[in-house]
């Protein structure tokens, strides 16, 4: 049987390559070498670490195959994966976005792409009717999340991949909070997936790592000439590490997942809430266009206090989560969006799409489901 040919958990654990060819050992050991004996004059596989590495191409080999891509790049953080898709693009291009991004992502867009003579535009991704308007003859791609963050609107993948087949503009999709273990959106049609593999795939909080994948060759080839041109690479060590994380996914995220649905119920019905946003809640905007192309609701969900004086108190008085901007890690980790990961957003921008000073996010790691309700429930009374 083909590696391709494997269910998710069997993938997740094996990947592309489960042990070093040349001593059999269990895992591919941390290849720390920069540089390569090039016998009689000659360039082998490995000429330069930047160029390659066996650590490095080992999960690049895992996230093509799990993504089904043809090849995959890993990247030193998850904005660099970000970056280097864009990259795609050139001086006179435009790019759609959507307008719910995470902060780092709308700080690349709106801040460094115009001084590379690249323009854009943040449009609701949800309305298929806005995305075609916004294209104009120099549109070249469009950038999407679904779920995004942290508002989890829900993008219609195959709708967007529709319009940009007939426009010829190439698609990028942020992947971070579903992965390929509940999302695959290169089989739905999109160009490149990208991941902060920081959060899930890393998944300890110990790591900082993006990857990135194509189903399409000749993207391929431009995505490597870039990644080698600028050199901004994933270590041999977090290379390994990450490979590690990826192996465990499937049981870590479900079982975050369930905690989620669980908790996300229960906040729903407490007083101090005034809204929540998780697609696994029965009256979720947007639940049957993302489980059209999704098989779990995932970890993170996001809740909006009724009165602003509760989030200081919130935050002040728990004690489990960690509180920071990140997610996917294997502690709970719960984020004032307002402050943390959407801080680099102007104050009027941020209340344009929703984003209050009383939004928090929360990415439920796998404590025990009481223990974090009862420490959450804690604070908000």
């Amino acid at each position: 049987m083909a590696p391709s040919e494997y269910r998710p958990a069997t993938l997740l654990v094996h990947q592309g390559k489960d042990r070093d060819p040349a001593t059999g050992a269990a895992t591919v050991p941390v290849y720390l070498a920069s540089t390569y004996h090039h016998e009689g004059g000659v360039a082998g596989e490995y000429d330069y670490a930047r160029s390659g590495n066996p650590s490095r191409e080992q999960v690049e080999d895992a996230i093509a195959l799990l993504e089904g891509g043809v090849r995959g790049f890993a990247y030193a953080s998850g904005m660099t994966a970000i970056g280097s898709a864009l990259s795609l693009l050139k001086s006179g291009d435009h790019l759609i976005a959507s307008s719910d991004l995470y902060g780092g992502s709308w700080r690349f867009i709106t801040g460094v792409l115009p001084q590379q003579g690249i323009t854009f535009s943040l449009v609701d991704t949800t309305d298929t009717a806005a995305v075609k308007a916004a294209i104009t003859p120099q549109t070249r791609a469009l950038f999407l999340e679904t779920p995004s963050n942290p508002l989890f609107k829900i993008t219609n993948l195959r709708a967007m991949v529709e319009i940009a087949k007939e426009n010829e503009l190439i698609t990028m999709l942020d992947n971070t909070f579903m992965t390929p273990l509940m999302q695959r959106p290169l089989e739905l049609g999109i160009d490149v997936t990208i991941h902060s593999a920081t959060k899930f795939l890393g998944g300890h909080s110990d790591i900082l790592a993006g990857l990135a994948t194509t189903a399409d060759a000749d993207l391929a080839k431009r995505l490597k000439y870039f990644q080698n041109a600028f050199g901004a690479v994933l270590s041999p060590f977090d290379s390994f590490l990450l490979s590690r994380g990826i192996k465990t996914l499937k049981v870590r995220l479900e079982a975050s997942q369930t905690t989620a649905q669980e908790l996300a119920e229960r906040l729903q019905a407490h007083p101090a809430i005034a809204r929540i946003w998780f697609p696994g809640l029965a009256d979720f905007p947007g639940r049957e266009v993302h489980f059209s192309q999704a098989t779990g609701a995932g970890a993170v969900l996001s809740f909006e206090l009724k009165e602003k004086t509760q989030v200081k108190k919130l935050l002040e008085s728990i004690k489990l989560p960690i509180i920071a901007p990140s997610l996917g890690g294997v502690e709970t980790i719960l984020t004032h969006c307002w402050s943390m990961s959407h801080a680099a957003i102007p104050a009027e921008d941020k209340l344009k799409q929703g984003i209050t000073r009383k939004l928090l996010r929360i990415s439920v790691g796998l404590e025990d489901v009481e223990d974090l309700w009862e420490d959450l429930e804690a604070g908000l009374v």
